[in-house]
């Protein structure tokens, strides 16, 4: 009964002597809005950020990140949610300028995400571009695509760029060009399409005979590295998305060099999260499991979205494009039906419309084993609480940023 009545009153104690929740994060917020924001750590090798898609201002608080963290010199690379092809000609455009290249690049970029195939995605490259410019030479920004491919379409371009097809007599690689050329397929990875014959036959032909393609070939490493993503595609692969975005950024590790260069990584907020929820690791994950990085050179930030919409979908007739509908429950995070159990001590201390909160100081009560930054309450479907039971909101996540009345982001295809 003693002992009880000891560890008892040590619990009180300690619970008396952690600061609240909310007065933590009085103490640890950021307006990120403000022109002298400075985000608070330097010391990573790649953070990422993560939110509900389809939101205007989830696009406008991953600028401010970019702002402060390229601005500073922090980072080197960009890698947004899209492959090594589309990467690549988004390096072209941020090159050029070239605005009708932009437009397309974000059509392909946003067959993945829908709702991120938007306007304000749009505008968020060329502001990108716009801070680019100003930025010395040794400061710019370079963009990285390390998922699978979403389209084959600038797969094929960044092939004929780098191959010599005037020097080729394969007749398989002419369909490539005549393809690219002709522009009149959808390009489409996800099912049987022509263009996926087409890229199939390419690599049969390659791989029978390199040697009559290797002397033509100016960027070998790319080259193979295009090869070999197309081949995942021609098997059942959504499945291994997260493990192909793991395999690509280790292989692309020691050409950019990685190690030396700190990354920011913009992609859906389970891709970014240092736990698992349940058996499926996140890309984040793998880099931690498999000793890639530490735990501290790998940071994590998630945005939720209170009084704010959310582009849902798009209406077709006909598969003509007419029209688009928005919601304002489901799909941000706080409703009375779907929400973040620990999203009310954001609300209370936010700061500005895109509130900054860092979760990771030593003195954090979010070390709790109480994950509620990261369990969603679900009234009509299954929450994951039985995934993260027991864990802490900063075993998954460094900050988190509270997005407030936002309107919902307007599909590329409303641009005129």
């Amino acid at each position: 009964m003693k002992n009880t009545l000891m560890l008892f009153g040590i619990l009180i104690f300690l619970q008396a002597c952690s600061p609240s929740k909310e007065k933590y994060l009085e103490n640890n917020r950021f307006d990120l809005t403000s022109s002298d924001f400075n985000f608070p750590e330097k010391d990573f090798k790649i953070i990422g950020f993560g939110a509900y898609h389809g939101s205007a201002k989830t696009e406008q608080a991953e600028h401010h990140l970019i702002r402060s963290l390229a601005g500073s010199g922090t980072v080197k690379y960009y890698l947004p949610e899209t492959d090594f092809s589309i990467g690549h000609y988004f390096n072209k455009y941020l090159e050029t300028g070239d605005t009708l290249l932009l437009k397309d690049l974000v059509y392909h970029y946003g067959i993945r995400v829908p709702q991120d195939r938007t306007i304000e995605t749009y505008n968020k490259w060329k502001e990108i571009k716009g801070l680019n410019d100003q930025l010395p030479e040794k400061n710019k920004l370079t963009v990285v695509g390390v998922d699978l491919m979403v389209s084959y379409k600038y797969s094929c371009k960044h092939l004929m760029e780098i191959v010599d097809f005037t020097q080729i007599e394969d007749d398989s690689f002419r369909q490539v060009v005549n393809m690219v050329e002709s522009d009149t397929t959808d390009f489409s990875p996800y099912y049987d399409s022509y263009s996926k014959k087409v890229l199939k036959d390419f690599v049969t032909d390659y791989e029978k005979k390199p040697e009559d393609f290797d002397q033509y070939i100016s960027d070998p490493f790319s080259f193979k590295h295009i090869v070999d993503n197309l081949k995942q595609t021609f098997m059942v692969f959504s499945a291994e998305r997260e493990k192909r975005i793991y395999k690509n950024y280790t292989a692309l590790s020691d050409l950019y060099d990685f190690e030396n260069n700190p990354q920011f990584f913009r992609y859906g907020f389970f891709h970014i999260e240092k736990e698992r929820e349940g058996g499926n690791p996140s890309f984040f994950t793998m880099l931690l499991e498999n000793n890639v990085y530490s735990k501290e050179e790998v940071l994590s930030t998630i945005g939720y979205l209170t009084k704010s919409r959310v582009l849902w979908e798009r209406v077709y007739e006909d598969g003509e494009y007419k029209s688009y509908k928005t919601e304002g429950g489901y799909g941000i995070g706080d409703y009375e039906k779907e929400y973040f159990l620990g999203i009310e001590n954001l609300k209370k201390t936010r700061m500005s419309d895109i509130t900054l909160f860092r979760l990771n100081q030593q003195s954090t009560p979010y070390n709790d084993g109480n994950p509620d930054l990261i369990e969603v309450v679900m009234q009509d479907s299954e929450s994951n609480g039985e995934l993260v039971k027991g864990k802490s909101t900063t075993d998954f996540i460094d900050y988190a940023i509270l997005i407030s009345d936002s309107k919902a982001s307007i599909p590329i295809e409303e641009m005129k």
